[in-house]
């Protein structure tokens, strides 16, 4: 059954991952390939200036994150910092959702230290507090959209999701406080017999006591949520970066809109690896109403490419690099005895 169903899940990731490549290559067609990579060019040494900008939100997502870790548990900030990296990197350049890169992370934090449970506990709060402050941040965008651009009817749609949206996060979070780790642990346990899977009501059990000593730290929680929204608009100051680069004039106003909504969409669609297509077709469809062209927006998506493939690749090889490193100390251990 569970090789049944990872089989199922493998290939809806490979169909979605066709269709993202498929309407790419619409997009880029429609737009015309020779005026968009003639763009991309034209950015010339901007295209190195983004990379490094980008590590300010990094770093602001990173303090985000190390903000909810106990002070007894926490990890030092420069760790906290690498494992997110590397956890982007992944998540980024690596076609399994954006889930895998949350695991990397949590695992990396694992191998310089930090219990499991704490890391794999703040993980979870830091993607609740990351979904509802993206809604937030989406709601804003689709409120300025409609100021600048008078289409009113655009409102309507954003109003009637972010009930859902929101509710989502809200059962997210009183389905973790509730201790449903504990529970399936415990169901788990009640199939299987063996000892090994006894012991995993108690690692549930500590995984859920994480969740609520976190959840129950309302300063750091609070502080969390606001380091997160400046980490997402600080992310709209490398879109009109983008846009300058590529000469489209462009005030803060209009780079922030593309980033709450391109953000927006490609968190709907969250399951299409690398946002292929999805981040190019929110860009020109958003960039249509604010007057930006269509293979300006293209390429603008394009540099944002080009910024993860400059950071994600060595993430990469650093992520292999760190596993390594850690399965020959374990080996080397072994056979030491």
């Amino acid at each position: 059954m569970k090789k049944a169903a990872g089989k199922k899940l493998g290939l809806t990731i490979y169909l979605l991952g066709f269709a993202g490549a498929l309407l790419f290559t619409i997009l880029l067609t429609r737009e015309g390939a020779h005026d968009v990579f003639r763009a991309v060019a034209a950015a010339g040494w901007w295209l190195a200036v983004i990379p490094v900008f980008h590590l300010l939100p990094l770093f602001l997502d990173s303090l985000e994150w190390w903000l909810l870790f106990p002070p007894e548990s926490r990890p030092g900030l420069p760790i906290t910092c690498w494992a997110r990296f590397l956890g982007e990197s992944f998540s980024n350049l690596v076609p399994a959702a954006q889930v895998g890169g949350d695991i990397v992370r949590a695992r990396i934090a694992v191998l310089y230290g930090t219990p499991m449970a704490v890391s794999a506990g703040t993980v979870l709060v830091d993607i609740t507090v990351s979904v509802l402050i993206q809604t937030l941040f989406t709601l804003i965008g689709v409120s300025l959209l409609v100021w600048v651009t008078g289409r009113t009817n655009l409102l309507w749609p954003a109003l009637l999701g972010a009930p859902f949206a929101i509710l989502a996060v809200a059962a997210f979070y009183f389905v973790q406080r509730w201790g449903i780790f504990r529970l399936f642990g415990a169901i788990i346990s009640q199939w299987n017999k063996d000892e090994s899977w006894r012991s995993l009501v108690l690692k549930s059990g500590e995984l859920d006591q994480v969740l609520r000593n976190v959840y129950s730290r309302i300063g750091p929680l609070a502080l969390c949520c606001i380091v997160t929204m400046i980490s997402f608009v600080t992310g709209s100051l490398e879109v009109w970066i983008g846009l300058h680069a590529l000469g489209v004039a462009a005030n803060f106003e209009k780079a922030l809109i593309l980033e709450c909504v391109g953000q927006g969409i490609q968190t709907v669609l969250c399951l299409v690896p690398g946002a292929l297509g999805v981040r190019e077709g929110g860009y020109i469809i958003v960039g249509g109403l604010l007057g930006v062209p269509g293979d300006a927006a293209f390429a603008l998506a394009l540099i944002r490419r080009v910024r993860e493939l400059a950071l994600g690749v060595p993430g990469l090889i650093a992520w292999q690099l760190t596993e390594g490193r850690h399965f020959l100390r374990r080996y080397g251990f072994r056979t030491a005895r």
